[in-house]
């Protein structure tokens, strides 16, 4: 056997014990190791030596860090984008925010403004304008670590001169109207309990927010009927119980919300548009 295909082998028994995605974990730290895509490493195994750093991965990631940390990127839609410390990870839940908005977009003008609220490390917005390459936008998030990050993945991407990142509470003091919102704020009850290494390693403030979840979205929901136009959409991702809670408090700002569900099933995000 090959040497990375055996320690590759073994990495995935001792990731076993920490992690649901222990085999996917493995190939991904090893990939970062060998500085290579994790496709080649899947369909043809480097013959050389494992490097060391692969090992120290290991013992990284045993210890509860994220693998995003660990190689300092992950994946998002049709983008890659640049993570660590300070900026909340992109998941793939949250990509049924865009097919929201594709669909909603389908059959009319593509938006031309595009606001992200809480981008972190420029997710939703960057996503939305590599795929609506005529449109601009705007991130917004009270974290300078998180905007660092935004700001070096818009240049890395070749979207700088369509996004413009800047720090703030939510949309206070935005007076401009935006075609599409995105947003994914903290919705994490205090007392929940989440998988291992995401309270201990993620930045608190972009996950938690009250007894319910829900402190950060009664504070945004009556910021965004201004900056909202009729044909405009705003996608607000939630918890997978928070569907009708959160749907109350949007109701109560004037919105039309309709529940969209991720790729497990599971309820996620809210379509908002104006009643």
């Amino acid at each position: 056997m090959r040497p990375v295909t055996r320690a590759l082998a073994d990495a995935t028994r001792r990731l076993e014990a920490i992690s649901d995605t222990h085999r996917l974990d493995a190939e991904l730290l090893m990939a970062a190791a060998l500085d290579i895509e994790r496709d080649r490493l899947l369909l043809d195994p480097p013959t050389g030596p494992v490097p060391q750093s692969f090992a120290d991965m290991i013992e990284r990631r045993l210890a509860g860090e994220p693998v995003a940390y660990i190689t300092g990127k992950r994946a998002f839609w049709n983008i890659e984008l640049l993570v660590g410390p300070g900026a909340l990870i992109p998941r793939p839940d949250s990509e049924v925010l865009i097919v929201t908005a594709i669909d909603h977009f389908g059959t009319m003008s593509p938006p031309r403004r595009i606001l992200d609220l809480g981008t972190g490390p420029g997710t939703l917005l960057l996503a939305a304008l590599d795929l609506w390459p005529e449109a601009t936008g705007v991130g917004v998030d009270s974290s300078v670590p998180a905007l660092e990050y935004a700001k070096a993945n818009a240049k890395r991407l070749g979207l700088a001169p369509r996004a413009h990142f800047k720090r703030g509470n939510w949309a206070v003091g935005i007076t401009e109207q935006f075609d599409l919102i995105l947003c994914n704020p903290p919705y994490v009850a205090d007392d929940a309990e989440l998988g291992p290494g995401v309270a201990e390693y993620e930045p608190h403030e972009a996950l938690f927010a009250g007894g319910a979840g829900l402190d950060e979205i009664r504070a945004l929901a009556p910021q965004l009927p201004p900056i909202l136009p009729k044909h405009g959409l705003a996608m607000v991702e939630i918890g997978h119980d928070q569907g009708e809670s959160a749907a109350e408090i949007f109701a109560a700002a004037g919105f039309i919300a309709g529940l969209k569900h991720d790729l497990a099933g599971r309820p996620r995000a809210l379509a908002l548009t104006k009643a």
